[in-house]
C-alpha cells in the first residue's frame, strides 16, 4: 500500500510540474496560478520525503 501511495504522489507531482511549465509558458500566465501550483507541488514533496524516511511501522500508520 505504501509503495503505490508514494506512486501516485511522485506523479501528483510530476503532473504539477508539467501544469506549472504550461502555465509559464502561457503568453498571458497567471503569477497567482503558478505560486498556488509551486505551493501545492512542495506540499507533496514534503509529504514524499516523510514517506521515503520514516520507519516501516510509522509509514503504514501514516502519521
Amino acid at each position: 500500500m505504501q509503495a503505490s501511495h508514494l506512486k501516485s504522489l511522485k506523479d501528483k507531482h510530476d503532473q504539477l510540474e508539467r501544469k506549472i511549465h504550461a502555465e509559464r509558458t502561457r503568453p498571458s500566465h497567471s503569477d497567482v496560478t503558478i505560486e498556488r501550483l509551486k505551493k501545492e507541488k512542495l506540499k507533496v514533496k514534503e509529504l514524499i520525503a516523510r514517506m521515503e524516511n520514516a520507519p516501516p511501522d510509522e509509514a503504514r500508520s501514516g502519521t
